[in-house]
């Protein structure tokens, strides 16, 4: 099983995270959590399914909402309760995958 991060640990991996993204990742209500918005709807959709091939292979699936050209993603581990490195690693990908 996996653990949940400490607050210490929360706090270095969200900064390292930050440094790699092209925009900030928080946390928000206990999740990492960003906004992503795109120039049209094809293109948020497009990225939704780049994301979603990623978080199959890793086995870790996001809480996400898509609404137009805005995907809001909240990324948490619910058999650790609360983030863990999973949630830091499929989130480094996601920012690439932008």
């Amino acid at each position: 099983m996996v653990e949940p991060c400490d607050e210490g640990v929360l706090e270095a991996s969200l900064a390292a995270l930050n440094k790699q993204a092209s925009a900030a990742w928080c946390l928000q209500d206990g999740k990492l959590h960003r906004e992503f918005k795109f120039p049209d709807f094809v293109s948020a959709f497009a990225f939704m399914t780049r994301v979603a091939l990623l978080a199959e292979r890793a086995n870790h699936h996001p809480e996400w909402s898509n609404v137009y050209n805005t995907v809001v993603i909240d990324l948490t581990t619910h058999d650790a309760g609360g983030i863990s490195p999973k949630d830091f690693d499929l989130a480094r990908e996601i920012s690439l995958a932008v």
